[in-house]
């Protein structure tokens, strides 16, 4: 059995390239609620109250449990959680 080289690799750069895209859909579809904050980056509220925040390129970053964030709308938010794993 000859394995196409060339196909594998598309492949699997094709995959590599969805992935964060399918993990950020679930991560939407798991939250409360979403808010754009005033840096760019982007807090999820999820239904257990928890939170995790995702800088503006899509990383997921972490959160201090207390910590005051600014939304877009300058309405403060306080932290609760550090829920980095629900956004890899």
């Amino acid at each position: 059995m000859k394995l196409n080289l060339p196909l594998i690799v598309l492949a699997a750069a094709a995959f590599s390239v969805s992935a964060p895209a399918i993990a950020r859909d679930a991560a939407t579809q798991a939250a409360r609620e979403v808010i754009d904050l005033k840096d760019g980056s982007t807090l999820y509220v999820f239904k257990d109250g928890k939170m995790a925040k995702e800088d503006r390129y899509g990383r997921a970053t972490s959160l201090q449990s207390g910590e005051v964030l600014e939304a877009s709308d300058s309405r403060k938010v306080t932290a609760v959680g550090n829920e980095v794993a629900r956004l890899n």
